[in-house]
């Protein structure tokens, strides 16, 4: 008896603490209302998100945390808490690479949660052209894969827009098999984004060397084509079998373990500094000897750590080249701020493409 009695006491417990709980949360909905209100009041129009803003919460959620709940889970919950309050405040529209399905999508819902309304685009370029048209407040493009590497499409595109960066996520992609097939064997084609083939492309040698590997738009489209066609397969993530109601033939067939896509998130709005921040910016020397090195100087000169860099050809001329870097640090710390000014001395162009928070998980 006495064990039942317990579990009757723990269970009242909770229900007291659920109780508290939803109390406490529609409190913090009630003051985000009021916020909204005071911002307007003072003439503030546009989104009220503010990425570096929720970036220190998050960060303080994380760092508070004791259990026996990980980082990760109370970090996802206060994002969806956010994300609730925000809709109440002001609902955002944010473009993504479509159909539905897509890790883009997955990149939108770690960020900013599932209250925003997620706008799908056909390409990396439409979506750009949304968010310069103010249809959608923020776009979310991926930017590198840990295994392919940069995607060029995204940095091409920055070079010729006004829009900052104003935040990055990153989506541990886990690659699946999927379609309506009952044996590999009987598998004529394989649907998928071209980073994605090349991301699994060991495991599809070893298991389908008889199947035509096509490339398509984005791996949500290669599951809506497996769907509709019983002798092909596609390789997309887990929530796209669950949108075309395809089985998953085989899991996790890329093939690095550690596969990660990082995303950037693109909008009209400059971040503040928080503490933990990256700049990224992209740089013209023009075709003469010892330009890497002029590149580079300032930031040895002056501490500032190189995150990464990727040159692109200009377009402007042959073996022309501009170069794409990002740095630690907000472009309003002042090393940085030194290093920039320096910089800009010894290259014939420098866009600040933006300083925003780092992931926070």
């Amino acid at each position: 008896m006495s064990s039942i009695t317990s579990l009757a006491e723990l269970r009242e417990k909770i229900d007291a603490i659920d109780a508290d709980l939803l109390r406490l949360i529609n409190e913090r909905a009630a003051c985000a209302v009021e916020v909204a209100k005071t911002k307007i009041a003072q003439g503030e129009q546009g989104t009220f998100y503010r990425p570096d803003r929720e970036s220190l919460v998050l960060r303080r959620i994380k760092d508070m945390n004791q259990g026996p709940l990980p980082d990760y889970t109370a970090v996802r919950f206060f994002r969806e808490l956010m994300s609730s309050c925000l809709a109440l405040e002001k609902p955002m529209n944010v473009a993504f690479l479509g159909p539905e399905g897509t890790f883009t999508q997955q990149a939108v819902v770690k960020h900013f949660g599932n209250a925003v309304k997620a706008m799908p685009s056909a390409t990396i370029d439409e979506i750009f052209t949304v968010v310069e048209g103010g249809a959608c407040q923020f776009g979310v493009v991926p930017v590198e894969n840990s295994t392919e590497g940069v995607i060029s499409h995204t940095l091409d595109r920055l070079l010729n827009s006004h829009l900052k960066i104003c935040g990055e996520v990153e989506i541990r992609v886990h690659q699946n098999l999927m379609g309506h097939v009952a044996n590999l064997a009987d598998i004529t084609e394989v649907f998928s984004h071209q980073q994605s083939l090349a991301q699994c492309r060991k495991w599809l040698d070893k298991n389908l060397p008889h199947a035509k590997l096509t490339a398509v738009s984005s791996n949500a489209e290669a599951a809506k084509m497996a769907a509709a066609n019983h002798q092909v397969a596609a390789i997309a993530g887990r929530v796209a079998a669950e949108i075309y109601e395809l089985d998953i033939l085989a899991k996790n067939v890329e093939d690095e373990p550690n596969n990660t896509t990082r995303f950037i998130i693109i909008g009209q709005q400059i971040s503040s500094p928080t503490g933990r921040d990256k700049t990224s910016l992209v740089v013209s020397t023009g075709n003469k000897p010892g330009a890497l090195h002029q590149v580079l100087e300032p930031f040895a000169k002056l501490g500032v750590d190189m995150v990464n860099i990727e040159s692109r050809p200009s377009r402007q001329g042959v073996w022309d080249y501009v170069f794409f870097i990002d740095i630690d640090g907000h472009c309003e710390d002042d090393k940085v701020a030194q290093a920039l000014v320096l910089l800009k001395t010894n290259v014939s162009m420098l866009k600040l493409l933006g300083s925003y928070p780092k992931a926070v998980i």
